[in-house]
């Protein structure tokens, strides 16, 4: 049991027998009333998401959840399967696959997070390496600021890269954000 000021970013929670997952929270003190933090959930199975406010010495009851390591090996509509070194296989549904379907690629490694005993989601590493497989040319004498054009990588994702980055390059892609870090060596 944690006290509401002390949850965190990240840090799963049950709220009326479901787990949430905290995706913001926010400690306001005013000088009349207790202290309050309000909180942006999300469902851990259902995926709906709801803002909640509680007083700050409300108790919450936290969630641990197991994460083991494991590597894609296919997709079989609508699951997703997982290996692990032990040959144990893992199935994610693809509705809990959101944005790690973005980056996805066969014998990627990841680790596959279980609630109760099953697998519900999994989480990427913070940064991958893809090849541009489509992006266009740079325009001679655009280049004051900061200047950005779509680039797409071989899962269709797209990504805002510098004008200097071509097609056929490997770019450091944010998992998180899903931004462009660097330009991979080749």
């Amino acid at each position: 049991m944690k006290t509401a000021q002390e949850v965190r970013v990240g840090n799963v929670v049950m709220i009326d027998k479901q787990p949430m997952v905290v995706i913001k929270t926010e400690f306001s003190k005013s000088g009349r009333n207790s202290s309050v933090c309000k909180m942006k959930l999300k469902g851990l199975l259902t995926e709906s998401s709801t803002e909640t406010v509680f007083r700050a010495d409300d108790k919450l009851e936290t969630v641990m959840l197991d994460k083991k390591d494991a590597t894609y090996s296919y997709f079989a509509d609508p699951l997703y399967v997982f290996m692990d070194a032990d040959y144990n296989q893992y199935e994610v549904e693809k509705e809990n696959m959101i944005d790690a379907l973005n980056y996805l690629e066969d014998g990627m490694a990841v680790e596959v997070v279980f609630y109760n005993e099953k697998a519900i989601s999994v989480d990427l590493p913070t940064s991958v390496v893809r090849e541009i497989v489509y992006t266009e040319p740079a325009v001679k004498g655009d280049t004051s600021g900061k200047v950005l054009k779509p680039a797409k990588i071989a899962t269709g994702f797209e990504v805002a890269v510098p004008l200097f980055v071509e097609t056929g390059d490997k770019i450091e892609i944010d998992t998180r954000t899903g931004e462009y870090r660097s330009r991979a060596n080749k």
